[in-house]
């Protein structure tokens, strides 16, 4: 999402700077040319603090916008660079909920981390409502130290033309099986089980295929799962696909099965193509995203009864894909980085006229100046 942000800002008149600590960093070959790529070569996080406070101190962005596990390293470099730089923190999931599914101790450790971090950011993004009511309980941050912001998932690209129709062999000419779609980390926030439950009560009523991509360390116990429900035939792990959106595209479902989740970006990619969708009523996301269920089904977590009927309901009478994208606006890559703008201060230089402010971050972050 930071590499969409930091090209969203550059389009409203920003100059950004993309402060990375490694040269493997994802997606940076979708950073366009308007984005200031700097890495910091350092191989200690002593030696990165250093080399972000050299940054700071040098570039003085106006904001400085913190990324996944770079909180306070962030916040230390703009400490010690003595710049009047802001430091703003982006939280992307329902911290209370994810902790809880963490060991004791580590859960005790990070949480007092954050507690003492946290109200020292110049703000904080929260990537939903829910999100941001979590970040005021949990954290005990000043409500009114919070922005909530949509995520800038919606491409112009996505918007202008259909992506083609992937090789897989599910989707192969002539369709007369459904296609239903899950994706994510195969991991315990996903809840795939109940997925794989779900679909193997949906196919002993009608024909379809699963398709779910991802990776992680629960995919052998997955694929276990899928053969002891006797569903191995109609289900597909194709891996870790970098472009997905011909998948969600012709799918004719998408399933979230999610746990707890902060906004799901997938399953608003799933919408702004005009796939129809099913999701769990999960903290926090899928209903703010689907408007209270006008989007899209939702169903109770580890259910796999309601998500079944759901999909069944959804598969027999699925929404006008142009009602489905309507949901979206909100998502795209030029609301979300006005938003962005207003959080920090902003709004009034993002225009052609004027685009002299620069917003840094370590997304490691980004950086806005």
């Amino acid at each position: 999402m930071l590499v969409h942000l930091a090209r969203g800002l550059t389009e409203q008149g920003c100059k950004v700077d993309f402060v990375t600590r490694t040269r493997r960093a994802p997606y940076l070959d979708m950073l366009p040319p308007s984005v200031n790529w700097i890495l910091l070569e350092a191989t200690s996080s002593k030696g990165r603090a250093a080399a972000l406070a050299r940054y700071v101190a040098e570039a003085q962005p106006d904001v400085l916008l913190s990324g996944k596990r770079s909180d306070e390293e962030t916040l230390s470099a703009v400490q010690r660079a003595r710049t009047n730089t802001r430091v703003f923190f982006r939280v992307g999931t329902t911290l209370s909920v994810r902790n809880e599914n963490r060991g004791i101790l580590k859960t005790w450790w990070r949480t007092r981390r954050m507690r003492h971090l946290f109200p020292k950011a110049h703000g904080v993004i929260a990537v939903s409502q829910g999100v941001a009511r979590d970040v005021v309980r949990f954290l005990m941050v000043p409500a009114e130290k919070i922005h909530v912001v949509p995520n800038p998932v919606v491409t112009p690209e996505m918007q202008a033309q259909k992506p083609p129709v992937p090789s897989h062999p599910f989707y192969a000419i002539p369709r007369d099986i459904a296609v239903v779609v899950g994706m994510g980390g195969f991991r315990k926030q996903k809840d795939f089980p109940t997925l794989l439950r779900a679909f193997a009560m949906v196919v002993r009523r009608r024909p379809a295929r699963l398709i779910l991509l991802g990776q992680g360390h629960l995919e052998e116990k997955l694929k276990a799962l899928s053969r002891s429900l006797g569903i191995a035939g109609d289900v597909a792990f194709p891996g870790f696909v970098k472009d997905p959106y011909g998948y969600l595209a012709h799918a004719d479902l998408f399933v979230l099965s999610s746990l707890w989740e902060g906004s799901p970006n997938v399953l608003t990619e799933a919408l702004a193509l005009g796939t129809p969708v099913v999701a769990t009523d999960c903290p926090s996301g899928p209903k703010e995203i689907l408007q209270d269920g006008r989007y899209g089904r939702l169903v109770p977590c580890s259910n796999p009864e309601a998500m079944a009927q759901a999909m069944e309901e959804t598969l027999e009478n699925p929404p006008p894909p142009d009602l489905l994208k309507q949901a979206v606006n909100r998502y795209t890559l030029a609301c979300s980085a006005r938003e962005y703008l207003r959080a920090f201060g902003l709004c009034g230089n993002a225009t052609s006229e004027e685009p002299s402010k620069k917003a840094g971050g370590n997304p490691n972050g980004e950086s806005t100046r």
